[in-house]
């Protein structure tokens, strides 16, 4: 059974539709590339996984669990298995990076200090970030910004983490290593990755399915050499567009 199921998934927004019957599966222990065209619902579509949004028609399975028809005990039990990176890191500016990806074991757990400490220590250390446990957000740079945020992301030991443009304002070299602790975290924690991405070649680097979405509608779901290869027009165009920005 695939970890998540969307069927059929519609979404409007003042009229405006978002999502048009989107309809794919996520298999368990993938990295799966959401790409497409801005505001084609990418975004959109991560939030309908933890129910931060609900469908106007369709339905959202995580592990086999209606999202918009659950209780809120399993809506929460489902909220503790995911991980949520945002665009922006979303650090706590008067919070040390230790401090920050404590915060949800101490806002939503009932663990000892030592638990929290050494969940803490585990995630820094995942991402290559324990020499800046005591530094604030302000003081280290973007790339180490979106690590400490992926480290909270991670240290509930959460089965699937959602990225939504992890790699957004960072230089390539730093993109790279965003991409290279995606994968490894993947590999060596057995995480399922769902990441929005308009970085189309590091996508095609480092995921094991991209999924085109246009137009609120899945266009292909394939392995990166079967998405660069593909006759679909749609997917042509936008490869040949993504290429052009390059």
């Amino acid at each position: 059974m695939s970890l998540v199921v969307f069927e059929n998934v519609k979404k409007q927004f003042s009229g405006r539709k978002v999502l048009d019957g989107l309809s794919f599966e996520i298999e368990k222990g993938e990295i799966l590339a959401l790409v497409g065209p801005s505001g084609t619902g990418k975004s959109v579509t991560l939030k309908h996984i933890v129910r931060l949004l609900e469908p106007d028609e369709g339905r959202v399975l995580v592990d086999g669990v209606d999202v918009s028809a659950c209780s809120r005990r399993e809506l929460e039990a489902i909220r503790s298995r995911v991980g949520y990176l945002f665009q922006s890191g979303a650090l706590l500016a008067w919070m040390t990076v230790e401090e920050n990806v404590a915060l949800p074991l101490r806002e939503c757990t009932g663990l000892s200090e030592d638990e929290i400490d050494r969940r803490v220590a585990a995630a820094l250390d995942a991402v290559e970030l324990a020499d800046a446990a005591d530094k604030y957000p302000a003081e280290i740079s973007g790339g180490m910004q979106k690590r400490a945020g992926l480290a909270r992301a991670i240290v509930r030991e959460s089965d699937v983490i959602l990225y939504d443009e992890p790699t957004s304002g960072l230089d390539p070299v730093t993109s790279i290593t965003i991409h290279r602790l995606i994968k490894k975290l993947n590999r060596e924690l057995g995480i399922t990755s769902v990441v929005v991405t308009h970085d189309l070649q590091g996508a095609l680097g480092f995921t094991d399915r991209l999924l085109l979405v246009k137009d609120g509608r899945a266009v292909e779901c394939s392995a990166p050499a079967e998405f660069a290869a593909s006759t679909n027009p749609v997917v042509r165009e936008f490869l040949a567009a993504m290429k052009g920005e390059l």
